[in-house]
């Protein structure tokens, strides 16, 4: 056993490799004075935009507040339907219903857990506006016979990138593709700040002003309110902190690929999981590494008792949350979504993961099925 418990997540790790950097660059925040709005948010805009391949990034509050501003400024209003899946943390959803629109809920792929396409097609009404494709775990969704529905029938696409900062949908990145492209920087996502903060991304410069006016009081000019606002905005120290680490995540989403692929060689003789897979249109950067197994929680108990820490994402989908039992949504069969959200397990996966500490994961996995053979 290692000489300490393995997390799911180790930030300290990464803290450790560019602490100079981080705290000079925190330092230099705090010296100017300036906290909101500054030249670290402006350049990070412009240098995130650039990574992303668009025209516009407007940073936000957080991924959920990503969510609901560009709902908003695309006009989601009361009625209105938006399809997404219920297999996601339930700010996906809620960004809907914040707007007074209808989630209508499809289920999702066997293979890749994203949104299922020909679902889609099935929940298409006179009343359906958008749709949310969640880039779930790092791989993403099928997005082009989803962009070929959305032109069909005059809908939005939002993309919803919070687990998949630098996946790619054939060679174009995610966040991309749709009108709008939402991403969070929760600390524990590949591209993390050191507290909550989003953005959104797009090549519509009507959309990206919307943006800007609702993330500042629904604001163009100071002191001039033209629409009811937000309070929504990318501190300058997170901006800071997220400028530092965007120039390492490229190297830092190769180092997940390599642990996936340790993780994926290791387990592939354990017939009694599925191992995630990656689609040839695809570029998986492995936010999760999510195994499925029918005996997922005496096995994530075992693995506790062996020191090694693992999530469930997600144990109870949305339409099933309490929170949604008194919200009218939609819900089409989603059989794979409910079966699915009782076997998914999330094991230890971020950049400085040991081999060793994998090899240790293997074979207290291995030693649980040998146990029940036995």
């Amino acid at each position: 056993m290692p000489d300490t418990a393995i997390p799911l997540v180790d930030l300290k790790r990464q803290y450790s490799r560019i602490k100079n950097e981080i705290d000079d660059a925190v330092g230099k925040v705090i010296n100017s004075g300036i906290f909101i709005m500054g030249e670290n948010t402006k350049s990070f805009e412009k240098e995130f935009a650039d990574y992303i391949g668009v025209r516009y990034a407007v940073g936000v509050g957080s991924g959920t507040d990503a969510l609901t501003l560009s709902l908003r400024a695309l006009g989601i209003k009361r009625g209105d339907e938006v399809i997404t899946v219920s297999f996601s943390f339930p700010p996906t959803a809620d960004s809907i219903v914040h707007n007074g629109g209808i989630p209508v809920f499809v289920d999702i792929d066997p293979e890749t857990y994203t949104i299922d396409v020909k679902q889609v097609e099935k929940a298409i009404t006179k009343n359906t506006k958008a749709v949310i494709p969640v880039h779930l775990y790092g791989h993403p969704a099928d997005m082009a016979p989803i962009l070929k529905l959305a032109e069909k029938h005059g809908l939005h696409v939002i993309e919803d990138c919070s687990q998949a900062h630098g996946a790619k949908y054939e060679y174009a990145k995610v966040g991309s593709l749709g009108h709008v492209g939402c991403f969070s920087f929760y600390p524990s996502k590949n591209l993390g700040a050191y507290g909550d903060g989003g953005i959104i991304v797009t090549n519509h410069q009507e959309i990206a002003e919307s943006i800007e006016s609702l993330r500042e009081y629904g604001q163009k000019e100071k002191s001039k309110h033209e629409f009811i606002g937000f309070n929504s905005r990318l501190d300058e120290i997170q901006a800071a902190v997220l400028r530092i680490k965007l120039k390492h995540l490229d190297v830092w989403n190769a180092e997940r690929q390599i642990n996936a692929k340790l993780y994926s060689e290791f387990l592939q003789p354990l017939s009694s999981l599925i191992l995630p897979i990656e689609k040839p249109y695809a570029t998986h950067v492995y936010h999760l590494f999510v195994i499925r197994c029918k005996e997922r929680d005496a096995l994530k108990i075992w693995l506790a008792k062996k020191g090694i820490s693992t999530g469930i994402h997600y144990p109870i989908p949305i339409h099933m949350q309490k929170s949604y039992q008194t919200v009218f949504c939609q819900c089409l069969d989603l059989t794979t979504t409910e079966l699915f959200s009782r076997e998914v397990l999330s094991l230890p996966l971020f950049p400085e993961l040991t081999g060793n500490e994998i090899v240790y994961v293997f074979k207290s996995i291995d030693e649980f099925f040998s146990d029940r053979r036995s």
